[in-house]
């Protein structure tokens, strides 16, 4: 088992509702109204809601018709996936102000280990207070921030505080801290393994502690060992500005269902392009092509055939894509189609953030 290491500091940033708050900047309109980045009324999902909306229990990932039934008055905007991402890479550019071991999670949150930092501040408290000031000044957006000795728990706590707040859970406030904390609120512990843990008899850190490891292990697998470790306050995993990608993706939502192969070819073509214009930026290449299909009835489905080399071309992409589109029949019509490359050349690099594309 881990040792903890207690004189880590470690600040995890998450911006506000990012992509709504980015268009309440940008149109003062929309301020103070319930507005869902996304979605569309009759298609789609939400991306990302308003603190307004969010009342009404809108939520990313909600689709458009379930969002407007529970706030008529919603406003759906477009997403601007170029906008959000210059405004990330100006809050990127303050951070690496601070300390070059920056990890971002998405375009909207990234952990910072300042331990040792270009300011020379020993406080990671005052640090994150200053981010989040500068953020604010510079940018025009408000943040959140959790520090503590390691990710596991600066995670959960910049969701404290939330929205523009920050909480600190220094060294000898872990493990009290985990020990209270609902179960639920573990990050890593998703709906279904909090269902799994309600059964058991675990609702809070201090139930998890009480189990032993064998017990977690029959229950969770490999998991089990996580769960274990890190309600002991024990996560080790260092912030690492270069992360491993295991794959990259493109895919397109439909503004209208598509029925027929022809159409659907039409369009993976786009998709290819946009995959090949990922994979020479970032410099990869992959053996493993995965066709995702998502039907009209929300049920997916995915093909994959690992090719003997490595391709990045899109004709060869779209070549071995038509072969697993016409490996059997369609079931529905579809609503989502996307193209992945696994399997890739490389074990070293930098993380491709790859963004849902919204019809309308």
């Amino acid at each position: 088992m881990s040792e903890i290491i207690p004189n880590r500091k470690i600040i995890h940033i998450d911006m506000d509702a990012f992509f709504a708050s980015v268009e309440q900047m940008d149109n003062p309109d929309l301020r103070g109204k319930p507005i869902a980045v996304g979605g569309a009324e009759n298609r789609g999902v939400v991306a990302a809601a308003s603190y307004e909306a969010r009342k009404f229990g809108v939520r990313s990932a909600l689709s458009g018709v379930l969002a407007k039934k529970y706030c008529p008055d919603l406003i759906f905007v477009r997403p601007r996936f170029e906008r959000y991402k210059e405004i990330s890479n100006k809050i990127r550019k303050i951070f690496y102000e601070y300390t070059d071991l920056v990890e971002p999670l998405s375009l909207d949150e990234a952990y910072l280990d300042v331990t040792i930092n270009k300011k020379g501040n020993p406080s990671a408290t005052l640090l994150a207070q200053e981010i989040r000031l500068r953020i604010l000044n510079e940018v025009g957006l408000t943040a959140s921030a959790g520090i503590s000795v390691n990710k596991f728990v600066a995670k959960i706590a910049s969701d404290y505080n939330k929205p523009n707040g920050q909480k600190t859970v220094n060294p000898d406030e872990v493990i009290p801290f985990l020990e209270v904390l609902p179960i639920r609120k573990f990050y890593g512990v998703g709906k279904v393994t909090t269902e799994k843990m309600y059964k058991l008899g675990v609702f809070t850190g201090l139930e998890l502690k009480s189990k032993s490891l064998e017990f977690l292990e029959k229950h969770f697998g490999k998991s089990g060992s996580f769960y274990y470790n890190v309600v002991r306050g024990i996560h080790n995993g260092e912030v690492k500005s270069d992360r491993i990608t295991k794959s990259v993706a493109a895919e397109h939502t439909f503004d209208i269902n598509l029925s027929s192969e022809i159409f659907m070819i039409e369009q993976l073509e786009n998709i290819a392009n946009s995959l090949e214009k990922r994979l020479k930026k970032h410099h990869v290449a992959g053996k493993t092509v995965t066709l995702k299909i998502k039907y009209s009835d929300f049920t997916q489905q995915t093909r994959s055939k690992t090719l003997p080399y490595f391709i990045s071309d899109k004709g060869l992409i779209l070549e071995t894509v038509k072969e697993l589109l016409y490996q059997e029949r369609m079931k529905d019509s579809v609503r989502l189609l996307g193209i992945s490359l696994s399997n890739l050349n490389t074990e070293e690099k930098k993380t491709v953030v790859v963004q849902l594309k919204f019809a309308f």
